[in-house]
């Protein structure tokens, strides 16, 4: 849970369009991609932001951004007080140690090639000062065990572990600089159900142990709203409600959440024969050329004629307590998925 204090990340205003080329040898540019088009939030020490929404809405995009695995068109990122976008050479590797990502694929995300002891042991390579040559195996070992694997499997192949497993050492690669924030883009989707639910609790656990804040980033509702304190519900490159998880899972003010909120299995028949699925129509228009206004008001059944002239701000809107960018927000009760 989030402590107070000044946030560890702070995001104003994030942009990152990718230019969009016509011609193979006279490259002229046609216009852009906008991946990520506006975006500002605060995390704190210890908080989990989760981030949803549909496939190419911009929330890997977003991660590569705040890593700095890509420069932003406009807009800051600040890790404790700099802006790791503006950032070079010594000062920018120096950032990175305290922002570490979680990938997606257990599977693709580590070197066949390389023992576990010398994936996890990588980052001392470069940041030669957090762990001095002759204290990495040591260290590697109680990386290993941390995330709960066996420290003498320190030099067995990814290939030798599952899927589970795989991620664990994802984790404690993650950890291994002593970062204050993790990005998880999407760590349990290419898990067993059964199994998500084992990285999910170790996540957790280690936050409450080293005041961790996690970036969450999901495309499955039911794992967010387990581990996140507040969730961002992105759409075509923008955030379109942001609030507390209670908030946004009881009482969603935006259509597209009530949308994506409504298509969750509940498990009980009662419920769902009481509860209203939407069905949106049409699919998310081009990144390359949103529409005019609000970007969701050609799949809105609450569309109308501002809606087309008008971008509406994300902002807190009357009865509904949280930020939500739509005209006509009003909350919405939903039926729980168990």
């Amino acid at each position: 849970m989030a402590n107070g204090g000044e946030p560890v990340l702070e995001v104003r205003d994030l942009v990152k369009h990718f230019p969009l080329n016509q011609g193979i040898v006279f490259k002229k540019q046609i216009g852009s991609i906008k991946a990520v088009d506006g975006v500002s939030f605060d995390l704190h020490r210890g908080e989990t932001l989760g981030i949803v929404g549909e496939s190419g809405c911009g929330k890997s995009t977003l991660a590569k951004v705040l890593m700095a695995l890509e420069r932003p068109t406009s807009g800051s990122v600040k890790i404790g007080g700099r802006d790791i976008g503006q950032a070079r050479g010594g000062e920018l590797k120096r950032m990175r140690r305290n922002i570490q990502m979680v990938m997606q694929d257990p599977y693709t995300s580590l070197n066949p090639r390389m023992t576990v002891g010398d994936i996890i042991g990588e980052p001392y390579e470069i940041h030669t000062e957090v762990a001095p040559k002759g204290d990495r195996r040591k260290k590697v070992q109680e990386l290993l065990e941390v995330v709960g694997l066996n420290p003498d499997h320190i030099n067995r192949y990814p290939h030798q572990f599952s899927g589970g497993q795989r991620q664990r050492i994802g984790i404690a690669r993650g950890l291994a600089l002593q970062p204050e924030i993790i990005v998880c883009d999407e760590p349990v989707s290419a898990l067993d159900v059964s199994i998500q639910a084992q990285v999910i609790n170790l996540l957790e656990r280690l936050q409450n142990e080293f005041g961790l804040a996690y970036i969450f980033i999901a495309h499955d509702l039911s794992v967010v709203r387990h581990i996140s304190d507040r969730v961002g519900v992105m759409y075509l490159g923008k955030f379109v409600e942001l609030g507390k998880d209670a908030e946004i899972y009881d009482r969603p003010a935006h259509p597209y959440t009530q949308a994506l909120l409504s298509a969750v299995p509940v498990p009980d028949p009662e419920g769902r024969e009481r509860r209203e699925r939407i069905i949106l129509q049409g699919d998310p228009p081009s990144p390359a050329n949103p529409p005019s206004g609000c970007r969701f008001r050609t799949r809105c059944w609450k569309a109308q004629e501002i809606c087309a002239q008008e971008e509406p701000l994300l902002q807190i809107r009357p009865g509904t307590g949280h930020l939500s960018a739509c005209h006509f927000a009003e909350t919405h009760d939903v039926v729980h998925a168990g």
